[in-house]
């Protein structure tokens, strides 16, 4: 269920001290101050310097000055955000975001805790990340949306404001007088979560005023069942080794094989098939009866091949 601003700061405890990401738009501002509010000397913050707009440089300043303010320490990282071929401007952003995170956890080794960051999504980024895994025929993991809470690469990432709208962050945000930056690339249409976030959500809000929490509900079991989904993909992957043996694959249902497959691609080596592509992986698979049955085929970034008795992946 949503709740308000104050509630889920109450219930937010994170392992201390907290990083706090802070981009200077309204959303990481709230959480900073409130966060700076609730724990004096424990928080500092994070901010990353894009590099793909000329305001980039402006946000930076106004960051260090909120932070000197704030007496909150702060560290910027800069970054050439520019997306590769085919890539969309907002994942090449984000990535080079969690890389930034990962090289202050780098920074941070020889703590006595876990790198702790707290990040300012709320419950309208939450629908919006959800509608467009919809859009793209995603599976469970996409339509299980952002979890709260994850740890990565030896961090401890947060999520604390998901329940609340982005309606009611602004209201608590508005009481307490504090300056923020717009960034105008979210009033940008051009990218299809602005669009959602101008069009659909006002939409969504008329027809079904409940559709945050009923939205929320639907991706939590979706996140439910992909965690069983994952414990049982690790016990068949246990049973059919790595990796794995093709006749074993074979004795499989479709949906198990489809299970395994991608389980194994993706912990074994961060590969991730289109749908096409695991369609024929198991194809192949289910056809190799002979000794001498060749299987080679585009996977992910790399391709799968028959080695003897064993399907393997590599990155050429």
């Amino acid at each position: 269920m949503t709740c308000s601003f104050e509630q889920a700061m109450a219930t937010f405890q994170p392992t201390l001290p907290l990083v706090v990401g802070y981009s200077g738009g309204a959303d990481s501002t709230a959480l900073l101050l409130a966060c700076a509010q609730k724990w004096p000397g424990q928080v500092s913050a994070v901010h990353v310097h894009h590099g793909l707009q000329a305001a980039a440089d402006d946000f930076e300043t106004h960051c260090r000055q909120v932070c000197a303010a704030l007496n909150v320490p702060l560290t910027v990282q800069k970054v050439q955000a520019q997306p590769l071929p085919g890539q969309s401007p907002e994942d090449a952003a984000r990535r080079h975001r969690y890389k930034a995170f990962e090289a202050l956890a780098l920074m941070n080794q020889g703590q006595p805790a876990m790198l702790s960051i707290a990040l300012a999504h709320h419950a309208d980024d939450q629908i919006e990340t959800l509608l467009l895994a919809l859009s793209r025929g995603a599976g469970l993991p996409g339509l299980s949306a952002m979890p709260a809470t994850w740890t990565r690469a030896g961090i401890s990432y947060h999520r604390p404001l998901l329940r609340v709208s982005g309606a009611e962050l602004r209201r608590w945000l508005a009481g307490q007088g504090a300056a923020f930056v717009t960034d105008p690339s979210n009033v940008d249409e051009r990218y299809t979560r602005n669009r959602i976030r101008a069009r659909v959500l006002p939409a969504l809000e008329a027809c079904f005023p409940q559709f945050r929490d009923t939205f929320a509900r639907s991706a939590a079991h979706a996140a439910q069942a992909q965690a069983l989904l994952l414990e049982v993909a690790a016990e068949d992957l246990a049973q059919v080794g790595v990796p794995p043996r093709i006749k074993a694959l074979q004795l499989m249902s479709r949906p198990r094989l489809a299970n395994v497959l991608r389980h194994w691609l993706l912990s074994c080596h961060q590969a991730t098939p289109t749908a096409a592509q695991l369609d024929e992986l198991m194809h192949q698979i289910s056809a190799c009866r002979t000794r001498g049955h060749a299987m080679h085929l585009k996977v992910g970034t790399g391709f799968c091949e028959r080695r003897g008795p064993e399907l393997h992946w590599y990155n050429p």
